[in-house]
């Protein structure tokens, strides 16, 4: 175990699939420095291995349940002691978690990433700013078909089945209503350059203030 450090401060990042919170958080990381943590809450699906694939690709990967956020919650406890975790590895096509972890230690600044970050109460309690990213539901179907099919693997009838029978109805359920949480609303996501400069600045003055503090 490592001896303990100074506790890292703690962003959240949540929006709708698609709103381009990958986008803000790389200008984030980009304009605050290398000592940044990120951690997405994706990392942390349940292993689906117990089931066959067919059954898998039936699952609902936008509800809550299908995170094991309670995971996600002792591994931020363990960061802000100054302990390293095992990060879990998760395979987005087959819908399984790798048997391997990556041995990750804390950093100044730990971003969390996910679409639910903000609907779960023990998770938001977590973060000491919190950032939603605002996006058209147009733009993000768009950016959500993009990116499955190129990245994930998927196929274009299957990632729009999934986006009307459980990705739309779920934003609505948990996404869009966990807004409310947010200290920071951020319209039209990365393309918000004042916006973005806001956040940043606000960021290194936290990081002041807690370096002059300790």
């Amino acid at each position: 175990m490592n001896e303990p450090v100074t506790r890292p401060l703690i962003l959240g990042v949540a929006g709708g699939s698609g709103s381009g919170k990958t986008t803000v958080v790389n200008k984030i990381i980009d304009g605050i420095g290398d000592d940044v943590l990120l951690l997405q809450h994706d990392s942390y699906y349940r292993d689906l291995s117990h089931l066959s694939f067919e059954d898998r690709k039936k699952q609902n990967f936008d509800h809550p349940s299908a995170l094991e956020t309670e995971l996600m919650i002792r591994h931020l406890d363990a960061l802000k002691s100054g302990y390293q975790i095992d990060l879990p590895v998760y395979d987005f096509v087959d819908h399984t978690r790798s048997e391997k972890t990556v041995r990750t230690a804390p950093r100044r600044i730990i971003l969390v990433d996910g679409i639910l970050i903000f609907a779960e109460p023990n998770l938001r309690e977590q973060m000491d700013i919190k950032i939603f990213v605002d996006t058209d539901d147009d733009v993000r179907l768009l950016r959500r078909l993009k990116r499955d099919i190129n990245e994930r693997g998927r196929d274009f009838d299957g990632v729009l089945h999934q986006y009307e029978r459980y990705v739309r109805p779920m934003h609505l359920e948990f996404v869009e209503p966990s807004k409310r949480y947010a200290d920071i609303i951020i319209p039209r996501g990365g393309e918000n350059t004042v916006a973005l400069e806001m956040v940043i600045a606000l960021i290194r003055g936290k990081l002041r203030y807690g370096s002059e503090k300790g």
